[in-house]
C-alpha cells in the first residue's frame, strides 16, 4: 500500500468521525498540503464514497448524511488470515511506531466484519496462547519504511541521516537495492556511492532519523539477492572476536545451529584438508580417513565467545579451532563440567 493510498484511508477515517472538517485542519491532520487535500476527496469521489463540499466561511467537507460503510465482505479464512497476519506482525517486532497501530487496525476490521464473524474472531484472540515470546520491537517510523519502499519499487536514490552501531551520525545517499524483514527489524540494503570502496552497504531502518528521496534513477545489479546480502552482512559485522574454525559436517548440518547472519561457510576442498592438523587444539585435524566426509570452514564475528562452546557440542561434529586461543580455553572448561556433571 503507497503512502498516498494509505493517507486517502486515514481522510476517509476523520470524516467517519462526523461533522464538517476544513480544508487547513484535514491538511495538518494528514501532513500534506491543501492542493493535495483536494486531490485525495477526488479519489474518495472515484471510489464511489459520497463526499459533500460545504461552501462558505465554515466550510469544508463532510460525508454525506447516513452514508455508512458496508460490511466488510471477507469469507472465514480471509479473515482469519488478516487478523492473524496483523497479530504476528506485532509479535515479531516488525510493527512500525507502536505495537498499537496493528491493535487498532485489528479492531477497526472486526468493526466493518459481519457481527457473527467478528465474534468467532474475537473468541479466538480471547482464548488463543503462544509459546513463542513476542520479539522486542525495533521498528523504523512508518513514513520511512513506506517511502524507502517506494524509492526502491522505482529505483529512485535516497538521502540518509543514519546513526551507526557506535552511536555516530552522518549524511549520504545511498541507492536502494531491496527492504528485509529479519528477526524483528527492517534492514535496507543499497549502493553507498560516497564510500570509498563503493560497497554495498545494510541499514538498521530503525536507526535512520531522516529519509529524503533524490531525483534521477539507478539500475539494480542483476541477479543481485536482498536477502542474501543482509544476512551476509550482519554475519561480517565486525564484533570483538573474530572466529575461525573447521568444522567436519555438512554444510545444512552446521547451518542447523549457526545460520546465515551469525556465520559465513566455506567447502574445503579435499585436497586442502588431507594432512592438515592444528597441534595447539588438541584435537585431531582433518586426515585422509577423514576426507571424504567433508571439512567446511566457519568464521564468525562475535562481541562474546561464551555462547560459542555449548553450539559447538550440539553440532556434535569434529572441529578445529584456528583462533581465537579464548575460545579453546572455553571449549576446554565445558568439556570439564560437562564431565564432572555425568559423574554425579
Amino acid at each position: 500500500m503507497t503512502t498516498s493510498t494509505t493517507r486517502v484511508l486515514a481522510l476517509l477515517e476523520i470524516l467517519q468521525g462526523g461533522g464538517i472538517r476544513t480544508v487547513p485542519d484535514l491538511a495538518a491532520r494528514l501532513g500534506v498540503d491543501e492542493r493535495t487535500v483536494r486531490r485525495y476527496v477526488g479519489h474518495l469521489l472515484d471510489l464511489g464514497v459520497p463526499v459533500d463540499s460545504v461552501r462558505g466561511r465554515y466550510g469544508g467537507y463532510r460525508l454525506a448524511p447516513g452514508y455508512r460503510m458496508p460490511p466488510l465482505m471477507l469469507t472465514d479464512e480471509e479473515a482469519l488470515a488478516v487478523v492473524l497476519g496483523l497479530l504476528a506482525a506485532q509479535r515479531a517486532g516488525l510493527v512500525t511506531t507502536s505495537a498499537a497501530a496493528s491493535e487498532s487496525a485489528a479492531a477497526k476490521l472486526r468493526r466493518v466484519l459481519p457481527k457473527a464473524l467478528g465474534r468467532r474472531l474475537e473468541a479466538l484472540l480471547d482464548t488463543a496462547g503462544f509459546t513463542a515470546r513476542p520479539r522486542p520491537a525495533a521498528a523504523p517510523e512508518t513514513e520511512v519504511l513506506l517511502g524507502l519502499a517506494e524509492a526502491t519499487l522505482h529505483q529512485r536514490p535516497v538521502a540518509l541521516t543514519y546513526t551507526d552501531r557506535t552511536g555516530r551520525s552522518s549524511d549520504r545517499t545511498v541507492l536502494p537495492y531491496g527492504l528485509v524483514a529479519h528477526s524483528g527489524r527492517w534492514y535496507l540494503t543499497g549502493a553507498d556511492p560516497a564510500a570509498a570502496d563503493g560497497n554495498i552497504r545494510t541499514f538498521r531502518l530503525d536507526r535512520i532519523t531522516a529519509m529524503t528521496v533524490q531525483s534521477g534513477s539507478f539500475v539494480v545489479p542483476a541477479a543481485f539477492d536482498p536477502v542474501t546480502r543482509v544476512l551476509d552482512g550482519l554475519a561480517q559485522t565486525p564484533w570483538t572476536h573474530e572466529v575461525s574454525l573447521r568444522i567436519r559436517g555438512s554444510i545444512e548440518h552446521i547451518r542447523s545451529r549457526l545460520p546465515a547472519d551469525l556465520a559465513t561457510l566455506t567447502t574445503i576442498p579435499a585436497t586442502a584438508a588431507l594432512g592438515d592438523t592444528d597441534p595447539s587444539d588438541g584435537s585431531a585435524g582433518p586426515t585422509t580417513a577423514d576426507a571424504h566426509t567433508g571439512w567446511v570452514q566457519v568464521r564468525i564475528r562475535a562481541e562474546r565467545l561464551d555462547w560459542i562452546p555449548p553450539v559447538l557440542a550440539a553440532l556434535d561434529r569434529p572441529f578445529v579451532i584456528e583462533h581465537p586461543a579464548e575460545l579453546r580455553v572455553l571449549v576446554h572448561a565445558l568439556a570439564r563440567r560437562l564431565a564432572a556433571y555425568g559423574d554425579l
